[in-house]
């Protein structure tokens, strides 16, 4: 007989994780899917090409609905699970559905944090997570013009973007002076800022928001030093958390995020839990490449080819932001102990940095020009000793194979 799984969020990690069960053994489970969302699994990494134009809801779609029933999975979409009874292994939906389990994994995701300002509940006050968000911020560019971006980071930048192609005037407020701190150095930062300055987008760097003003729906952002600007759409984009309100209700162990093992197995030995919800080992997960090895870690145990162990590794991060290509891992920043050897051409837009230890490659920063970045990546990865080919390396692979 068939053994019940069910998977709480029909999101990237957890619908990898059927995938890679359906691949290694497709009938041993009965499966079960509750998403909060009324769709299928979407790639929610693609939400900013929606924003831009250069793509529809349906082109994102990974598992459309057809795909469920041709694998025999029962989805509900549009249902939260508001309890877990572990005792007697059920989940239990806002609704009422119940559904019993033998096997159960969590993968709520991540929600987004929301500065916690007066103003915060006008209409117009958005983050940028989902495709409700997406479509809010494609009606107002519509019909208003004045849009703030709170949050200087990967995904503040590229719904600025979004809603500069919609046709909106776009402001981004950032409370340092460092655009992408998570990905770039300062050199590299003020690259970026001067590009996309030149695009049209507006920065207030070092601004700190202190409320947000309007009757019904937003109007202006106040800052702390007293300034305000006009503001009709207002998107917070400064970061997200693990969602494990959930577990937390249901007893199951949680620190930042829902604790788990190297099988991604939590402290209740017949839940898993996967994606960005997780803490493995002291680290939360933000990136879809470790996602999708949990993934395929998770499907290994619960069918019981339980070789498999989740590391984390050194994750290298390549990016193509508003049309501007990066690539970073390790330590780009450079601390005591360390050197760099940098590459700037300020008129190409092109920055490339390595940090060595040692005569290692200890960190990589590559920026409008990122041919070599995986070539980089090995030598960090294996710790090669670059001392042969020192003078050469930023000149890239090819440059260094000719030169023998």
């Amino acid at each position: 007989m068939k053994q019940k799984l069910v998977l709480i969020g029909n999101g990237m990690a957890g619908m990898r994780t059927v995938d890679e069960l359906l691949k290694l053994s497709p009938d041993k489970f009965e499966i079960t899917v509750f998403g909060a969302e009324p769709h299928g699994n979407y790639n929610r990494i693609m939400l900013s090409p929606v924003l831009a134009g250069d793509k529809q809801l349906s082109e994102i779609i990974i598992n459309d609905l057809q795909w469920y029933e041709d694998n025999k999975i029962t989805l509900y979409t549009g249902k939260t699970i508001t309890k877990i009874d572990r005792v007697n292994q059920q989940v239990i939906s806002d609704d009422g559905i119940t559904s019993d389990y033998d096997r159960l994994i969590i993968a709520t995701g991540s929600l987004p944090v929301l500065l916690d300002i007066p103003g915060k509940q006008l209409e117009g006050v958005i983050s940028f997570r989902d495709i409700n968000d997406v479509n809010v911020m494609i009606k107002t560019a519509k019909t208003h013009k004045n849009a703030i971006v709170i949050g200087g980071g990967l995904l503040g930048l590229e719904a600025a973007n979004g809603l500069m192609i919609q046709g909106m005037n776009v402001s981004v407020v950032h409370r340092s002076n460092t655009l992408m701190s998570q990905q770039l150095d300062q050199e590299a930062a003020d690259l970026m800022r001067e590009e996309l300055e030149q695009k049209g987008m507006h920065f207030l760097l070092n601004h700190h928001t202190e409320a947000l003003l309007g009757d019904d729906r937003v109007e202006k952002i106040r800052f702390k030093d007293g300034t305000e600007v006009a503001a009709d759409l207002v998107v917070m984009a400064i970061g997200v958390r693990p969602n494990i309100t959930l577990a937390k209700a249901s007893g199951i162990q949680c620190d930042r995020g829902i604790l788990v093992d190297d099988t991604l197995q939590t402290y209740t030995p017949t839940i898993y839990a996967v994606g960005e919800c997780v803490q493995h080992r002291n680290k939360t997960f933000g990136l879809v490449a470790p996602l999708f090895e949990q993934a395929r870690v998770c499907a290994n145990h619960l069918v019981d080819m339980g070789f498999a162990s989740y590391v984390s590794a050194v994750t290298s991060t390549k990016l193509k932001v508003t049309g501007i290509n990066l690539f970073s891992a390790g330590d780009y920043v450079g601390v005591d102990g360390t050197e760099s050897i940098i590459f700037k051409d300020v008129s190409r837009h092109i920055y490339k940095k390595l940090v060595i230890k040692n005569n290692t490659i200890v960190g990589i920063l590559l920026y409008g020009e990122t041919t070599d970045g995986l070539w980089y990546f090995s030598l960090l990865t294996e710790g090669q000793n670059i001392s042969d080919i020192r003078e050469n390396i930023l000149f890239g692979q090819q440059h260094v194979e000719e030169q023998g």
